[in-house]
């Protein structure tokens, strides 16, 4: 099964993620199969960079976001609904 989940990155004490598609029972840092995003919570405010097609491309094919992922895809999908001006 896969998961879409955070991939720590960065220096001790100055986290930065990745947000990959990978299987559920594989190491926090191991292989991935794909590269979707990248997520700096030490940032204000935090950054967020999510392919949303490449998201729902793997969701559509069942991959499960873990929780905290599901948040920021959350947060993504707001922040690019209030940048697209209403017709």
């Amino acid at each position: 099964m896969l998961a879409i989940r955070l991939m720590r990155m960065g220096a001790k004490k100055s986290p930065s993620y990745r947000v990959v598609v990978k299987e559920k029972l594989s190491k926090r840092d191991g292989a991935y199969v794909e590269n979707v995003g990248f997520y700096n919570p030490t940032r204000e405010p935090a950054e967020v960079r999510l392919k949303m097609d490449r998201v729902n491309y793997w969701i559509g094919r069942g991959a499960q976001p873990t929780d905290t992922v599901r948040q920021l895809i959350r947060q993504q999908s707001r922040a690019e609904a209030a940048a697209q001006p209403e017709a």
